[in-house]
């Protein structure tokens, strides 16, 4: 797809997360927000795999450490294919498969079940550890965020990972800037994310703008290109991106829009999607 296209189907990500959240009267609207182009990115370009055949062995494998997002995950497995984009609506339902945190027995694509904070990471080291021993020639990919990275488990799984060089391994961090509490660096700062990574003898790439699809796709052929080390990528993101009233304010962490509020998401977003499909 090009960077045109896949800002398009970000834009309907983003319309499955806010219809997901609001359905659910609950969730985290706020971070799956900032991570949706890099998920879009993922799903639509950068993993090799097929909803037709969500088990296939040779499949890249995706790891949400930041499990609470699961609203971006679930609209991008949706859209790709995986099950109805109608099923969206039923998040957190009582008897649905979409729960508030993935759960890998219930949700077609969902490679691993994750939500505990910090422990993300380490199930992915230990997929790109497999991959090695088999020599499988998938690739792992994890997504965390910056609130997260103050767990200490985080750094016990870099600094395993960077020992063994583990180059199949990809780190997302999604650095929005807030977590539930406030700004991270007030919170318990995790500043400066690359220098920790690279000291953990990681391969770091920066983004100054993640939502950026053109700086995404950069990031990530760079990252194709690495031998000998795991690479971690930082992203400097908008919390709430693409609704006005969400961007970059942490109370919308983990709340869920009412009907005005709703309404109002719907139609910025639907105009968005509108205005990038005139270019």
């Amino acid at each position: 797809m090009t960077d045109h296209e896949l800002r398009i189907k970000a834009n309907e990500v983003r319309k499955g997360i806010i219809e997901g959240v609001y359905n659910a009267a609950s969730g985290h609207p706020g971070g799956s927000l900032s991570a949706a182009d890099l998920i879009t990115y993922l799903y639509f370009e950068e993993m090799n795999i097929d909803p037709k055949d969500p088990d296939k062995e040779d499949r890249d494998r995706f790891v949400l450490s930041k499990g609470h997002n699961a609203p971006a995950l679930y609209a991008a497995l949706a859209l790709r294919g995986y099950f109805p984009v109608e099923d969206l609506k039923t998040l957190r339902h009582v008897g649905s498969y979409l729960q508030g945190h993935p759960c890998m027995q219930d949700t077609p694509g969902v490679d691993a079940s994750s939500g505990s904070l910090g422990q993300g990471i380490s199930v992915a080291v230990g997929m790109a550890l497999a991959a090695r021993m088999d020599n499988a020639a998938y690739r792992v990919y994890t997504l965390l965020g910056d609130g997260e990275i103050q767990e200490g488990q985080v750094w016990e799984a870099a600094m395993f990972a960077g020992s063994r060089k583990l180059d199949d391994l990809c780190v997302i961090v999604d650095n929005n800037g807030l977590q539930i509490d406030g700004a991270v660096d007030e919170v318990n700062s995790p500043y400066p994310i690359a220098e920790k990574f690279k000291a953990f003898n990681f391969y770091t790439i920066e983004l100054a703008d993640g939502n950026d699809m053109s700086a995404i796709r950069e990031a990530f052929n760079e990252a194709r290109q690495v031998k000998g080390k795991p690479v971690a990528i930082i992203m400097k993101t908008i919390k709430g991106k693409g609704v006005s009233y969400m961007e970059n304010q942490a109370g919308w962490h983990g709340k869920a829009p009412n009907r005005e509020q709703y309404e109002q998401a719907m139609e910025e977003l639907t105009k968005a999607g509108e205005a990038l499909c005139q270019k």
